[in-house]
């Protein structure tokens, strides 16, 4: 669990690179030392945890106080949860109480992430002092553009490319970080084009406003120059209905919806998969100050590498939004609401995955209806 961030800047890369997955213990950590949560230069301080040291604590539903350095707010409250699961009369050292919360709270964590290699992963606790109760937040670690597996990469029909990237653009937002094309040309717009997004409007904003020489415009950019790059599997229109797909392919498809609208029925008070923006400034003062951007991206940097690299510039130097929820514990249930969600986030993203990883050649050999 961490209480005090320390937020160290990135360094600028030439390109954007993949998503990239690692081992479990470090795709899904709960830091129990001062940690880089948001990828960014520190802005100010925050509480450290308390010494926990000697004396003796029993974990229970009411963890005693009345302690030279006693127990932060969020191991008293996550012990409360420890101690509904786990009645036992064992005595413990100050320090032993919190290495036992930790662990048992590090463990729920682990193995509710366990099967999951799409993205990496952290939860951080926060001790939230006088913002409010303690917070949960889940932090995407991965950074670069989402690897599109057999999508992007084989020779599979182009119908079945678009569909399958289809779905995983419309539904992926939900649960990570991560822009889409179409929020590549809108920042690209404003970046190159000062917010015009055809190109009549493209070329009166490059002359008159960027001081282009009329005769040089074949050299930049414009809207429809950009769109042109679109690979045919990104272009939705090339997808085919469901009932046209294999039949592994179709399964695939109902299994995200389905997980997907679990996730949407969330209700937002105790989701490990969303946050509320002015909640997260108060819990991290000055991570405003950070990119908009998110670090991950379902555009393919073969064909759009430097309008990524021109968007991702400030990322780069600032740090990219990777918050993927933060959620106020205010009680001990809350903590079991909020594995509840994290487990039908997981869900959702094991779905997303499994579509990723299908073998076109077996898609290839399974009935498909007429």
């Amino acid at each position: 669990m961490a209480t005090q961030p320390v937020l160290p800047s990135l360094p600028a890369a030439d390109r954007p690179r993949r998503s990239t997955s690692r081992s479990r213990s470090t795709r899904a950590r709960i830091e129990t030392k001062p940690s880089n949560l948001f990828n960014r230069p520190p802005v100010c301080g925050f509480p450290r945890s308390a010494d926990l040291a000697g004396r003796s604590v029993r974990i229970a539903p009411e963890i005693p106080t009345a302690f030279d350095q006693p127990l932060s707010a969020h191991h008293k409250l996550i012990g409360r949860w420890v101690a509904s699961r786990d009645r036992s009369p064992i005595l413990y050292t100050r320090g032993d109480a919190r290495r036992h919360i930790e662990t048992t709270f590090n463990r729920a964590v682990l193995d509710a992430l366990e099967p999951l290699t799409l993205v990496d992963l952290r939860i951080v606790v926060l001790n939230g002092e006088e913002v409010g109760p303690p917070a949960v937040a889940t932090i995407c670690e991965s950074m670069g553009q989402l690897d599109l597996g057999w999508i992007e990469s084989s020779d599979a029909p182009i119908s079945w490319r678009a569909a399958a990237y289809a779905a995983l653009e419309q539904t992926l937002g939900s649960a990570l970080p991560i822009f889409n094309y179409q929020d590549l040309f809108d920042e690209i717009s404003i970046y190159y084009w000062d917010g015009e997004t055809d190109d009549e409007g493209a070329r009166e904003s490059l002359i008159h406003y960027q001081g282009a020489d009329p005769d040089d415009l074949d050299e930049h950019t414009l809207p429809s120059t950009m769109n042109a790059r679109k690979p045919e599997w990104m272009v939705a229109a090339n997808s085919v209905p469901l009932a046209q797909l294999p039949n592994s392919l179709r399964r695939a498809f109902r299994r995200l919806r389905q997980t997907h609208d679990a996730l949407r029925r969330l209700p937002q008070d105790r989701n490990a998969w969303h946050f509320n923006s002015e909640t997260l400034y108060e819990y991290v003062p000055g991570l405003e100050e950070c990119s908009a951007l998110p670090p991950l991206t379902l555009v393919p940097v073969e064909f759009f590498a430097a309008e990524v690299d021109d968007v991702g510039r400030h990322g780069m130097e600032y740090g990219f939004m990777d918050v993927a929820g933060l959620c106020p514990l205010p009680d001990a249930d809350a903590i079991t609401d909020w594995f509840a969600a994290l487990e039908v986030g997981t869900q959702f993203l094991l779905a997303a995955q499994h579509l990723i990883e299908l073998n076109p050649d077996k898609l290839r050999g399974s009935h498909v209806r007429p």
